[in-house]
């Protein structure tokens, strides 16, 4: 998977993004240290979500066209 990351240096840290997976953004001390956390910021996103582990309350899920 390609994606297309962003690499601001702000302050002491420096923070990146991607638009190519919407969520995924995090902050490292390195500019090497943010694109691993990049990495794995993205491979959390990508997990299934089980919602027998989230607490019962009342959820919908459906598809939107926006």
């Amino acid at each position: 998977m390609e994606i297309k990351a962003v690499f601001v240096k702000d302050g002491r840290w420096w923070v990146a993004w991607t638009d190519d997976v919407p969520g995924a953004m995090t902050q490292g001390k390195t500019i090497d240290e943010a694109r691993e956390n990049l990495i794995d910021a993205i491979h959390e996103i990508q997990k299934p979500v089980d919602l027998s582990q989230v607490p019962q309350k009342e959820i919908v899920t459906e598809i939107m066209e926006i």
